[in-house]
């Protein structure tokens, strides 16, 4: 069944080819009768100068024009190689045959013939005779002339017909029949190809609505060809990108349900064996069991904190408090925090920097959480006696300062490092909870980097053994300087 909006274009159409046809019929009729008056008029006068000499001749045979209408009835056919010579009779004295009302029964046309003196002493058609004829008719005439004078002018003007169809009138109905059919054939072919388009331009806004109903139902794979490179094909094109973002945004959602379940279902799990342990006195409720508990309590309580913190921030609803800060007494603070468990492995720490450094327009708190959160995960995948290198490098040409941190742990898998700052991605899977962490360090980094303006990146391996073997990791990111007043 066609559509609403099929049927209103193909309607719409048809309103603009009606309106079409009815201008160029009555604008076509009216130049043609234009055309034709015009052609009548001059074939008229042409006419009248050649039968003007004629007149002229019978004028200078007789003296006047007295019996020029009983000459006339008595023509009955006037040779056409003959017109216009003046030849009136023959050597036998017989006059010939004229006829000169054939001319305007074929032409739909009357003969007027007007003496010196204006008066019309001939009408064909008996309507002017006796009266003086309108000035504007003999404007029209041909002069009548006799040596170097004008005896009269002849008039060709129009017969004025009633009844039978005159050949103005046939030649208008021929025209007018002819523009019609033309006109009724393009309209047909028009509108059979107006449908076909229409058509083809309602075809793909109906797989669309299709496909966007499905994913209204829950159906993201849903995806419609692109057919064309019009602004359908781009709507298309914008649909599928769409559903293409939909699908992925749910796939990330249910990724984030299952992970955060995951990471939940750890801790739970514990403070629930230890619990039931100590109610069944297989476990002494000391402080020991105690101390246990509180370390999964607190936990669940990072984890619902950094839950938080990444959401707000993703949201963009995380208020940050810019103020311009120098940046390495920062990374002194945040590194002096990490010395003491830098020491238990054996780790260096080392931190190079310019003494120069700009000021940056930064939300203090926020920067430490994230060089913390690096410097943590630095700790975590170093083994002892390694060493983890915080590097601090301004580019003034480029308006930014970049933070890396180095490690000289096992590296990172080159098909990983696309998703280490992606929630709850461990490139180690089979050691991730031996590791410690939440799986949401990373991720907040790179949340709270971009509010800043800056970027993260990974790079791995950094550093080649002597075997050939790479390893370390290097961590960084991006923060603008503040433009100079």
């Amino acid at each position: 069944m066609p559509s609403r909006l099929y049927l209103k274009l193909v309607a719409a159409f048809l309103g603009v080819l009606l309106l079409g046809a009815v201008l160029t019929v009555v604008l076509t009729r009216r130049a043609t009768r234009l055309a034709f008056g015009t052609y009548t008029e001059r074939s008229a006068q042409a006419w009248a100068q050649r039968l003007a000499p004629v007149l002229a001749d019978y004028y200078q045979r007789t003296g006047s024009w007295e019996g020029i209408d009983m000459f006339l009835h008595m023509a009955e056919m006037w040779p056409r190689g003959r017109m216009g010579q003046g030849m009136m009779g023959s050597e036998s004295g017989h006059m010939m045959p004229l006829q000169p009302t054939l001319l305007g029964r074929v032409l739909a046309q009357r003969l007027v013939l007007v003496d010196a003196s204006g008066r019309v002493v001939l009408d064909t058609q008996g309507l002017w005779e006796g009266q003086s004829a309108p000035a504007e008719a003999l404007a029209l005439g041909a002069p009548i002339r006799v040596g170097n004078s004008q005896v009269g002018t002849l008039l060709v003007l129009p017969a004025g017909v009633t009844g039978a169809a005159t050949l103005e009138s046939e030649f208008l109905r021929a025209v007018n029949r002819a523009v019609l059919g033309a006109v009724i054939i393009a309209s047909v072919a028009a509108l059979i190809i107006v449908a076909l388009i229409v058509y083809r331009i309602i075809a793909p806004l109906r797989r669309l609505q299709r496909a966007a109903q499905a994913i209204a139902k829950g159906d993201l794979s849903q995806r419609v060809p692109v057919a064309t490179q019009d602004e359908i094909g781009a709507v298309s094109l914008a649909f599928n990108e769409m559903a293409t973002s939909l699908e992925r945004a749910e796939k990330a959602r249910r990724q984030m349900v299952a992970d955060v379940a995951h990471e939940l279902r750890t801790p739970l799990a514990v403070l629930q064996a230890n619990l039931e342990a100590m109610q069944d006195g297989v476990l002494p409720m000391d402080s020991e069991q105690i101390r246990v508990l509180n370390d999964q309590v607190q936990l669940l309580n990072r984890l619902v904190a950094d839950l938080r913190l990444l959401s707000l921030a993703e949201s963009g609803h995380l208020t940050l408090e810019k103020q311009p800060t120098e940046l390495l007494p920062l990374v002194q603070k945040v590194t002096g925090q990490f010395e003491a468990a830098a020491a238990q492995k054996a780790i260096h720490l080392e931190i190079i920097a310019p003494d120069n450094l700009p000021a940056l327009p930064l939300d203090a708190q926020r920067i430490q959480q994230v060089f913390a959160n690096l410097l943590d995960n630095a700790l975590r995948y170093t083994p002892e006696g390694g060493n983890i290198r915080i590097e601090i490098t301004p580019d003034p040409h480029a308006h930014k300062v970049t933070v890396a941190v180095n490690d000289t742990g096992p590296g990172i898998p080159r098909e990983d490092l696309p998703h280490v700052f992606e929630r709850f991605y461990r490139a180690d899977k089979s050691r991730a909870r031996s590791r410690g962490g939440s799986g949401l360090g990373l991720a907040i980094v790179k949340q709270l980097v971009h509010l800043h303006g800056g970027e993260v990146r990974a790079t791995s391996p950094i550093y080649t053994d002597p075997s050939g073997k790479g390893y370390g990791t290097r961590l960084e990111f991006t923060l603008p300087i503040l433009p100079r007043t």
